[in-house]
């Protein structure tokens, strides 16, 4: 998966306006924010990046008073490889539940379910808010002989804890075809044989209901795009576990979840990151 890093200098500095600009960004399509001294860097996957969208919502900044700039450039995904295959990354430990480390490293402390993966990228180690949230939630569920798919899977950890839980079966799938073959490795370190990787993206589900659970943390767009067909292939009465959006979003997603017939279970909130526990009606 390639990304654009842009690089925005908010003059004068100010830590609300890049509050406003980053929920902004986040509305067409920017996944990942980082706050600099002078402004905030920003990335979004190249397939969705329209210069001419981020150019236009900077000249129509709603807060006066603010210069705002921006520099784009592509982000460097083989220095962040070899960084993390190098360094590794300290273990988590989620509650005493969940601990997540690579082969490098060992959990502090016992966890109920122990996770080893090797990833390609920082991305769903289980240090993201959004991350966390899924994984407490996946710990408070009843598993057993469920079938479940993980979208946009990235290291593979949710459906891992999923297949640790009880489930019979995990499908999961990545547009990320670096992410494909890395959930396959992590699986492998983890002894989950029950486990279906393929790269694609919401396309290569089924078309009937098929699932108990679907797992999504993705960004608020593609999920408002895919959430039509994960009411699809869900039974009636299956689950849909999203997060990836932050709490201003949540309106958005619920409006969309009523009109497909799916009702609101429990939602959750940390650092600004919302998680949404829906259920089909049956």
């Amino acid at each position: 998966m390639k990304y654009f890093e842009v690089e925005f200098s908010v003059k004068p500095y100010s830590e609300e306006a890049c509050d406003v600009l980053s929920s902004l960004l986040a509305d067409v399509g920017f996944e990942t924010f980082v706050p600099k001294a002078e402004g905030l860097e920003a990335y979004i996957q190249q397939a969705f990046y329209d210069e001419e969208s981020v150019r236009q919502l900077t000249k129509d900044f709603p807060l006066p008073h603010f210069n705002i700039s921006f520099i784009t450039r592509e982000a460097p995904d083989e220095d962040w490889n070899q960084r993390w295959e190098e360094e590794g990354f300290e273990p988590i430990v989620i509650d005493s539940l969940v601990g997540i480390h690579d082969t490098r490293h060992t959990c502090p402390s016992p966890c109920i379910y122990d996770i080893t993966i090797n990833p390609r990228m920082a991305f769903g180690t289980g240090t993201h808010p959004t991350t966390r949230q899924i994984l407490r939630q996946l710990c408070s569920m009843d598993m057993q002989d469920m079938s479940v798919v993980d979208a946009g899977c990235g290291t593979g950890v949710l459906g891992f804890l999923c297949s640790m839980r009880g489930a019979k079966d995990v499908f999961s799938y990545d547009i990320d075809s670096w992410s494909v073959e890395n959930t396959k490795i992590n699986a492998e370190l983890n002894g989950i044989t029950n486990i279906r990787v393929q790269e694609g993206d919401a396309s290569v589900l089924p078309t009937s209901p098929a699932f108990d659970l679907l797992i999504a943390n993705i960004n608020r767009n593609i999920l408002l795009q895919d959430m039509p067909r994960f009411a699809q292939v869900l039974k009636s009465g299956g689950q849909l576990l999203l997060s990836g959006f932050y709490e201003s979003d949540v309106p958005l997603l619920l409006q969309k979840g009523e009109e497909l017939g799916l009702s609101l279970e429990k939602e959750t909130c940390e650092e600004g990151w919302a998680m949404l526990f829906l259920r089909k009606c049956e």
